[in-house]
């Protein structure tokens, strides 16, 4: 779906453009956690015509650079042509890097999204205020979003169970839940919390087994949520054509209106 409707949206939306300010991706920013003990580094989007928003929703985004990376993810062309095609709605979005500043061939993701109290407690106290004070945001709970794929929908999955005070929406593209085995039972086991979830699966070596189990254990609870399965493995042909569906879901015009 994803290159169809980009080639479509970008001939709908160029003049219109034209004179508008353009989105932008920042540079490196650096944000040194008292919480965890290290820096961390992150990008963040703005859309286009950014000085004349205010109360915008924010996504954030683990594993940012991948998700960011024009060759891989490309989410900020694919923000740009929903937007500027008025299909969803202007958002900022926050891409997180788990690897570590300087030393980008090491990387910090099996310590950071296996349900790691500690990286919950550095969004709440601090990345969310500095995002929140930098930026022209809507600084309220059901205007995040936090999205990863594998690993990083595992930690999605941990952040709806402790990070639902201050995040509504998660969105897990073939997330790796394994490694903490109480998350389906947690899941299964509470009330319905207070989430908005996208959910999605390759139907070969892509954990698929789980995830519809998973997927199960959901819809019983009666969660808001969209679920899709495509016919790739564990890769970018499986997660880069549903940013767009991901998107839509929590953004789009449909779901705002």
């Amino acid at each position: 779906m994803r290159l169809l409707i980009l080639a479509l949206l970008i001939a709908l939306s160029s003049a219109g453009s034209a004179h508008a300010q353009p989105s932008r991706t920042s540079a490196t920013q650096l944000i040194q956690s008292d919480t965890l003990t290290y820096e961390l580094q992150y990008w963040v989007y703005t859309p286009e015509g950014y000085d004349a928003l205010d109360d915008l929703p924010v996504l954030f985004l683990s594993d940012g650079a991948w998700y960011m990376d024009p060759e891989i993810g490309n989410m900020p062309a694919v923000l740009d042509s929903l937007i500027s095609a008025e299909l969803m709605e202007p958002i900022i979005a926050v891409f997180l890097d788990p690897r570590i500043p300087g030393h980008e061939h090491l990387s910090r993701r099996n310590a950071q999204f296996f349900c790691n109290q500690r990286f919950i407690s550095f969004y709440e106290h601090e990345l969310i205020p500095a995002i929140d004070s930098a930026y022209k945001t809507r600084a309220d709970r059901s205007a995040r979003t936090i999205a990863g794929l594998s690993f990083g929908g595992l930690n999605a999955a941990c952040f709806g169970l402790y990070g639902h005070d201050f995040m509504e929406g998660i969105a897990m593209q073939s997330p790796a839940t394994h490694p903490v085995r109480y998350i389906h039972p947690a899941y299964a086991d509470s009330a319905q919390l207070p989430l908005r979830i996208f959910l999605s699966s390759g139907t070969h070596r892509d954990n698929e087994q789980r995830t519809r189990a998973f997927r199960d254990i959901l819809e019983r609870k009666g969660y808001p949520m969209k679920y899709i399965e495509v016919p790739f493995a564990h890769n970018w042909d499986n997660w880069g054509p549903l940013l767009d569906d991901l998107l839509l879901f929590f953004y789009g015009k449909e779901a705002t209106d």
